[in-house]
């Protein structure tokens, strides 16, 4: 990296920003966070402002007081930013270049597609931008000249396997959905699923599923949030919507396979037969290294992959029938227009309801499958269509679980 990256993390307090700033720690002279958001954890945004110094910070604006004092206290010289607004000024900010936009939920997408309007380059770790308003926030990117960087680590594989000419075009939102993404050759592609904690639960286990247990991750440290929708596959249908969006595959040319090991990330096939897969530990810093360093390579800290200490690479099919949220979220994205928003909404709700244990395990899915038999779709023509989308599929999220699931 020839020039300084100058950072906003959004989300810095979550599990994406501390791998961000962990990568960011090896590079101090190319890599500076000058944004730090942490919204309600103030305690760690002023440690995090202590070691980094940055310009900017940002909180919920009923922390953004309490922000200030304690800033001001610890000799802090920051300017201030409060709430939703606050996000939308550092995302626009002409002194940063990168924004990694990690904050979970719908509140995330106006800061993401804030960022994309502005030009900058915009690692997009939230699924709310892609799957709410994907098609809206890729056709913005072609207008400013945003550069989209996919940090999952599923697509950020898929964008790692692909040729460099469409590396290009897919970062600069050139594809349109279901276009033209076979001119290189390009087959179909397959994401992987580590399959979870419940890989080999029988369904009548799943129905006494614990909060604790959904939370125990085999392979990944995550968000509590996420870590629930890989143990229900939702993760991974939100990821086949991500990725034919962003790639611009149809969701019948996307494959996903069960591998417990997590060491292959993605796979994409060619019409010769080839099959091109990037591999790594399971660790977030390795794909947030490859986003913050494009097109160069820097260290990541992660541990190097040992090939002889994996000894076995195992794959298989996803039982759908014990984790019907993967084809929840095919229907979504075969129906699309504003039904993965619907279902996202559906999800937020049906997995809140599960950790404050007023759902059980399985309730997440019939949650999920009823809020979409009963919504229709309409099309997702601006921001405002899709937080419409949302708050329906909210609405009714809430009210089948007061009056379904209610003890």
């Amino acid at each position: 990296m020839s020039t300084i990256n100058r950072l906003a993390v959004l989300g810095a307090t979550g599990s994406i920003g501390a791998s961000v700033l962990d990568v960011a720690r090896l590079h101090p002279e190319q890599i500076k966070p000058v944004a730090l958001a942490g919204w309600h954890n103030i305690e760690r945004l002023i440690a995090l402002a202590e070691e980094f110094s940055p310009d900017l910070l940002c909180a919920a604006e009923g922390e953004s007081v309490a922000l200030e004092a304690r800033a001001s206290s610890a000799g802090l010289n920051c300017d201030i930013r409060n709430g939703s607004a606050g996000l939308l000024e550092i995302s626009a900010d002409a002194g940063i270049d990168t924004v990694v936009a990690g904050i979970s939920g719908a509140v995330g997408l106006p800061s993401a597609f804030a960022a994309v309007q502005a030009g900058k380059r915009v690692l997009i770790a939230n699924k709310e931008p892609l799957v709410m308003c994907g098609a809206l926030l890729m056709a913005e990117a072609r207008k400013s000249g945003a550069m989209l960087l996919p940090i999952d680590s599923e697509h950020n594989a898929i964008f790692q396997c692909l040729p460099k000419s469409l590396q290009s075009e897919v970062s600069g939102g050139g594809i349109e959905n279901g276009g033209s993404y076979d001119r290189s050759g390009i087959t179909k592609v397959t994401l992987t699923a580590s399959g979870g904690p419940f890989l080999r639960t029988s369904s009548q286990d799943l129905q006494a599923v614990t909060v604790e247990q959904a939370l125990n991750h085999p392979n990944w440290k995550m968000g509590q949030k996420i870590t629930v929708d890989s143990a229900t596959l939702m993760n991974k249908g939100l990821e086949l919507i991500e990725a034919s969006v962003f790639f611009g595959i149809p969701e019948s040319d996307i494959e996903v396979v069960i591998h417990p090991q997590s060491v292959v990330h993605s796979l994409v096939h060619y019409a010769d037969g080839s099959v091109l897969a990037q591999l790594a530990s399971p660790d977030m810093r390795v794909p947030l290294a490859h986003a913050l360093g494009f097109p160069d390579r820097i260290p990541s800290g992660a541990s190097a992959l040992n090939l002889v200490g994996v000894e076995r690479l195992d794959f298989e099919a996803p039982d759908t029938e014990r984790f019907p949220c993967l084809g929840l979220a095919r229907e979504a994205a075969r129906i699309g227009m504003s039904m993965p928003a619907i279902l996202n909404a559906a999800n937020e709700v049906a997995v809140s309801a599960f950790l404050s244990r007023r759902l059980p395990f399985l309730g997440i899915q019939a949650l999920v499958g009823d809020v979409m038999e009963k919504c229709e779709c309409q099309e997702v023509l601006s921001l405002s269509d899709a937080f419409h989308a949302d708050q329906t599929g909210r609405a009714l999220a809430s009210e089948m679980l007061e009056t379904k699931w209610s003890n």
